[in-house]
């Protein structure tokens, strides 16, 4: 169903909350960011910040930039949330991904004030990473406590719950995934029941080959075997390049490449969720990559972003989170991917 035409209740509210009403095609970097002067020269921003700037429309659609706070671990288990909601306000993010709702913070905090602290600061609550299963039966994972992991994602008035672990709860076989595919079934059913999406976010392994059929990818069947009204998939996609760099052959040599692009291209769907993370390309890596910070590296996020968002209907209907697993300094981080992410014009 195309949302092209139909208003987005939240979005607005966040805009306008931020002085943004007159953000539109070509709007500069620093209305974007809610400044009086520049992001260049309010932060020293760097020619690889700000390439790709220009007279077209801005690739990243208006309130639909959020961070995946595992890259901000070090500032919420120090300063605690609030702090860090402060900066990402500053910087012109619009959404959060936790990955736990703690974090280490310093102090303790109930699901309600996260809530309304992430709110204060103009920050919507998109999405969560939860485990997918344990050993231990009290564990906090989908498998183990199914009804607790959704109760708390409702508190928090989340729109996406999933996880971040990989299907392989019954190996690499071809059935070993149809078994996870049944179980992420079921929490997608579940997840639906309470109007929210469950997705799983890929790493490098999911687009491997199947152990007992290595002409399979498994990221195939994954897809093939979970509903697609129940589960959604958020694209890593500094981890489908890496899967790219190492699975474009078959365990017997046959060329096999793919291009993560055209997953997200021919079920467009099925991706609500991004996660924007870069490498620089170094094949001597054994993964291909070398992750960097948003607009340092070889990933072409003009492009990629560009072609979904030119999609019928779908300029609005995803939700790109920013990540690094271990930045160098993770406010610099994230305040350089925002200024990079927002001066990012589509080519006229």
């Amino acid at each position: 169903m195309s949302r092209t035409h139909q208003p987005d209740p939240e979005l607005t509210h966040r805009l306008s909350r931020r002085g943004m009403l007159g953000v539109a095609a070509g709007a500069t970097v620093a209305a974007l960011l809610g400044t009086a002067a520049s992001p260049a020269q309010a932060a020293g921003t760097t020619d690889a910040a700000t390439a790709g700037k220009g007279r077209g429309r801005p690739v990243l659609p208006p309130g639909r930039l959020g961070i995946q706070l595992y890259s901000l671990r070090d500032k919420v288990s120090t300063l605690g949330f609030a702090p860090v909601f402060a900066e990402l306000e500053k910087y012109g993010y619009d959404e959060v991904e936790f990955a736990g709702y703690t974090q280490g913070s310093a102090g303790p905090i109930t699901l309600a004030q996260l809530k309304r602290l992430a709110r204060n600061h103009g920050l919507t609550p998109i999405g969560s990473h939860v485990g997918y299963y344990s050993s231990d039966p009290n564990a906090y994972t989908f498998a183990q406590n199914l009804d607790k992991v959704l109760d708390d994602a409702q508190a928090l008035g989340l729109k996406h719950i999933g996880t971040a672990a990989g299907p392989f709860r019954y190996g690499t076989t071809v059935d070993a995934m149809k078994r996870a595919a049944e179980e992420f079934n079921t929490y997608g059913a579940a997840a639906r029941a309470r109007g929210m999406k469950f997705y799983q976010h890929n790493h490098s392994e999911e687009f491997a080959f199947a152990s007992d059929q290595p002409h399979v990818r498994l990221y195939d069947v994954l897809l093939r075997e979970t509903d697609p009204s129940l589960v959604y998939l958020e694209m890593d996609i500094f981890w489908a390049y890496v899967a790219q760099f190492r699975f474009s052959k078959r365990p017997d040599g046959t060329p096999a490449p793919f291009e993560p692009l055209d997953y997200v291209l021919r079920r467009p769907n099925r991706y609500p969720l991004f996660h924007v993370k870069d490498g620089e390309s170094d094949p001597s890596n054994p993964f291909g990559y070398r992750m960097v910070d948003v607009g340092d590296g070889d990933i072409d996020y003009q492009k990629f972003i560009s072609a979904v968002t030119r999609l019928k209907g779908h300029r609005l209907a995803h939700h790109w989170q920013a990540e690094h697993d271990n930045p160098t300094e993770s406010f610099t981080f994230a305040r350089r991917s925002s200024e990079h992410l927002h001066a990012l014009r589509e080519k006229c």
